[in-house]
């Protein structure tokens, strides 16, 4: 296998697997943020907000993996 195709094969596994982590703490953020609102009907707009400002993290997470990939593929590829 030549360094290229291993690049390209390694950058898929590696965005995958970097996918894996915020998907599954966005999960259970949001299951959490719906049982306490659930729990307290009056708390929504501050844990909607808390949510999002910690979804936007997670999803910044994966988005830090992505640009390394790229970074990677250019370098190894190009």
């Amino acid at each position: 296998m030549d360094p290229k195709s291993a690049a390209i094969i390694a950058s898929g596994l590696a965005v995958g697997l970097a996918a894996i982590g915020p998907g599954i703490g966005m999960g259970n953020a949001v299951a959490a943020a719906i049982e306490g609102i659930v729990r307290q009907p009056e708390s929504v707009s501050k844990v909607r907000t808390f949510m999002f400002i910690g979804l936007a993290f997670m999803e910044v997470l994966a988005l830090y993996a992505l640009f390394v990939v790229l970074i990677f593929l250019v370098k190894f590829i190009f």
